[in-house]
């Protein structure tokens, strides 16, 4: 198999991407005015998040002389989706570690069947396997299983050292745009890198999608991989989950429609519209002061899959 010379190239990224500010009531009458960083235009594949924590694991594998990759999610994730897309526009061979075993043999749903097209196979492991996926002996037999000993180890979500790199590049690219960046957070690595590429005077905040609180000593722990220690000023906005991953109810769902219908953004449905929900909801209580420029990071794009027969309690990215 021909390895890719250069990732960049072939995959042709359009950062850096674009601010769109828009003009919304909800926020102008308390002073606060929001620029949106459409990180959803950077790739039309790898859009936001997935192509700041994809590249530069890309660029490491290819550079290792790894002609494959492996990686891990649940039956609906949308970071599966991205490696096999990569893979495929790369000509390199990808594997897909799915957590649940009792998907084998069942139809594919629309998710991991855009998988499957784009080349990845797919291997179904029972969650218990699942759970210790990071154990180096659990690690080795699953690489076995696959026959990709060789092969480039992406884990779930994309969120190491390396993607904090790749997400502190959105960071500088907001130095100077804005007072305050905010982010929906699932893993918690774009937070952490962002965070950490931001300039002096501006912080980060961070809205988790997932209940339960676990994210400060996820997002503490990647910043001493990649950085060695604490990096930049970041907080998380808790309590706009919504009930959990992947929940969306009708409010939230009404509101991300009238979002998209007055400013003409696509609304991602599982993190996006969660974060504009936090958002207008900080800013009505007084959490911004006057004259702050908020910006959102569109971290994804509206997905087709999403709500086809998608459960609402799967939490891998």
């Amino acid at each position: 198999m021909n390895r890719p010379a250069n990732p960049d190239v072939l995959l042709q990224p359009r950062p850096p991407s674009p601010l769109q500010e828009i003009r919304d009531e909800r926020f102008e009458r308390h002073g606060v005015r929001v620029v949106v960083k459409r990180d959803d235009l950077v790739h039309p594949e790898l859009p936001g998040n997935k192509w700041r924590k994809l590249a530069p694991n890309l660029r490491a594998a290819v550079e290792r002389g790894r002609a494959g990759l492996v990686t891990f999610g649940g039956a609906y994730s949308n970071h599966l989706r991205a490696t096999a897309a990569a893979g495929r526009l790369l000509g390199m061979a990808t594997v897909g570690v799915v957590r649940g075993d009792e998907l084998a043999g069942r139809p594919l749903n629309a998710s991991l069947a855009r998988c499957a097209a784009d080349g990845m196979r797919l291997h179904f492991v029972s969650r218990s396997e699942y759970r210790r996926k990071a154990e180096p002996e659990v690690l080795a037999g699953l690489l076995a299983a696959v026959g990709a000993a060789d092969a480039y180890v992406i884990p779930e979500g994309g969120s190491n050292a390396l993607a904090l790199h790749g997400c502190a590049e959105l960071g500088r690219e907001l130095r100077g745009a804005a007072d305050v960046v905010a982010v929906a957070c699932g893993t918690g690595g774009t937070l952490a890198g962002l965070a950490a590429g931001l300039g002096p005077g501006q912080r980060a905040v961070g809205v988790p999608v997932l209940a339960g609180g676990f994210l400060e000593a996820e997002i503490r722990s990647l910043q001493r991989q990649a950085f060695g220690g604490p990096a930049g000023d970041w907080t998380l906005a808790e309590g706009f989950h919504h009930g959990g991953y992947a929940r969306i109810p009708a409010e939230l769902e009404a509101f991300a429609a009238g979002f998209e219908a007055r400013h003409g953004i696509p609304v991602e449905r599982v993190y996006v519209a969660k974060l504009l929900w936090a958002l207008a909801a900080l800013t009505g209580s007084g959490a911004f002061r006057r004259g702050t420029t908020l910006a959102a990071v569109v971290t994804g794009a509206p997905d087709p899959c999403e709500g086809a027969g998608r459960p609402q309690a799967d939490s891998s990215r």
